[in-house]
């Protein structure tokens, strides 16, 4: 892949010299710039980061031309509106939902991941107030 690509792929993370204000020095102006963020001046250090980090996305698109190809149009579409249906079933605001019926949908069900040991809703920051938290979500606040 040539650099040119690969920099059209990474726009979110390669710094634009346009929107970093320098001053005389060559030092960035955080006065009328903004802190700067050493997050948006780093290119991935891996060419698998990009690739890993729309690994759903892609599968998607694949399992979904993939199905268009053999069941025809209806299919994805019928299967898209389910996992868009699946998206909305939430808890209350103060509780994790776990996304069962969209980890069913997706046949990701059965298989232990990462965020599934070290994800405790437990330690979750979102424990609050629970009324609150539901005013707040309702745009009563």
């Amino acid at each position: 892949m040539n650099s040119r690509g690969l920099r059209s792929q990474l726009k979110d993370s390669v710094p634009v010299a346009g929107f970093c204000p320098q001053s005389q020095f060559g030092v960035q102006d955080s006065l009328r710039g903004g802190f700067s963020s050493v997050k948006n001046e780093l290119l991935p250090s891996h060419p698998l980061e990009l690739s890993e980090k729309n690994f759903r996305l892609n599968q998607d698109k694949m399992n979904f031309s993939t199905l268009r190809n053999i069941q025809g149009l209806h299919a994805p579409l019928k299967l898209q509106m389910e996992y868009q249906a699946a998206r909305q079933i939430q808890r209350l605001p103060f509780l994790q939902s776990s996304n069962l019926a969209l980890d069913t949908l997706r046949g990701s069900d059965d298989t232990i991941g990462f965020e599934d040991i070290l994800n405790d809703p437990a330690q979750s920051e979102m424990m609050g107030e629970p009324h609150m938290m539901v005013e707040y979500k309702m745009g009563m606040l």
